[in-house]
């Protein structure tokens, strides 16, 4: 009989950062996906990730509608215990062996919470980072609450078992979104008009001779400066006057305030250079950048599949801190001269070396394999961290 293994998808980034391991165990003869979408990835105006999701092949087997609109705090705890409250519900009725919860956004907390008060085995994906952010505090409560640590880096890992989890829990699996990114390396050249397959807002931009990306989200503990934040970034990407594709913010606190900002800015400014986006397919979004002069803004994603394509990237702000980066980043303030500087080295540095610090593309395989082993035994096995 098969395995029901419960995955839940909360955001955008989410889904690229398991899709893999999706696809592996949507496979494995012995394991049975129960795929639910939650949260911020039902999110029309920030472009729902359904449609995506359904053309990749997979089932949908719930869906969590629990967010509470508000730019603030309290709507992010109150969408996060609503998630809690329907999750419980969901996994009544699905009844799965085990459940995955991935990475560390805040309301990632909630699956973690039901399945672990419910007595269903918890796999944490992408445990043991650092950011020096709030995200923190909810990624190592959701380690003590998880039974299983698919990390994706060495450091991570030590990091999870300082914690007093049990070596034998920890894998170092890598991280799911650099098979994503080895997928594109060995097709990389920029085979659509972005424009043309995702519209977009904005004037229309010339890019054939070199581009920016920018994905900029608003910083929890800072939210009350987001606007201001953001428009330090949209006056030096003006000012730079390159064509640039920007992607909008996420649902943390402060995200009406950034997107305040880029209204507000077209408004006035009507920037001729820039084109706004909500969403793309996580493989065209990778070749568009892999493909950029540099990234510009506060996304894992910079820090990420970047350091494996060897993708320029001016990290800005403290949203990032005290995560692992190779050496392709460079971090800025919340200064526009400053992030102008920043662009033209970057742009002038060019690609960079191809870094394994987030794995070598192999850890969908990794995690639907582990799994299986898990399951079927219904405990640990041996793995090069516990050994």
């Amino acid at each position: 009989m098969k395995r029901k293994v419960c995955v839940v998808i909360t955001a955008r980034p989410s889904y690229s950062r398991i899709k893999t391991a999706l696809q592996a165990i949507n496979k494995h003869k012995d394991m049975e996906l129960q795929l639910v979408v939650s949260t911020s990835a039902l999110l029309e105006r920030l472009g729902s990730i359904i449609n995506y999701i359904k053309e990749d092949g997979f089932e949908i087997a719930a869906k969590v509608y629990n967010v509470i609109e508000g730019d603030n705090l309290t709507s992010m705890a109150k969408t996060t215990g609503l998630g809690m409250l329907e999750l419980s519900n969901v996994f009544l009725n699905l009844s799965p062996d085990v459940v995955i919860t991935v990475a560390d956004r805040f309301e990632t907390i909630a699956t973690a919470i039901a399945a672990a008060y419910m007595n269903i085995p918890l796999v944490h994906v992408q445990g043991g980072e650092e950011t020096g952010s709030i995200d923190d505090k909810v990624r190592h409560a959701i380690t003590k609450l998880a039974d299983f640590h698919f990390v994706s880096t060495h450091k991570a890992a030590e990091k999870v078992i300082s914690m007093g989890e049990d070596p034998e829990c920890v894998y170092h699996t890598g991280c799911p979104s650099i098979d994503l990114a080895k997928e594109i390396l060995n097709d990389p050249a920029l085979d659509f008009d972005p424009i043309k397959k995702y519209g977009g807002v904005g004037n229309e931009i010339d890019f054939s001779d070199g581009y920016i990306v920018v994905m900029q989200h608003p910083v929890t503990t800072e939210y009350e400066v987001a606007k201001v934040q953001a428009l330090e970034t949209l006056h030096a990407i003006k000012d730079i006057n390159m064509p640039t594709f920007w992607f909008w913010p996420n649902i943390d606190a402060g995200s009406d305030g950034t997107s305040k900002a880029i209204r507000t800015f077209r408004e006035l400014e009507n920037p001729e250079n820039i084109r706004f986006f909500k969403n793309m397919r996580s493989g065209d979004f990778l070749k568009l950048m892999y493909n950029c002069k540099c990234m510009v803004g506060n996304s894992s994603i910079g820090i990420r599949e970047s350091s494996y394509m060897g993708v320029p990237i001016i990290n800005i702000g403290t949203r990032q801190n005290n995560r692992e980066r190779a050496g392709n980043v460079m971090d800025t303030g919340y200064n526009k001269n400053e992030i102008i500087n920043a662009i033209g080295k970057q742009i002038s540095n060019g690609k960079y070396e191809q870094s394994f610090i987030y794995g070598n593309g192999e850890a969908g395989e990794n995690i639907a394999d582990l799994l299986g082993k898990i399951l079927k035994t219904n405990k640990y096995v041996k793995n090069s961290i516990g050994a």
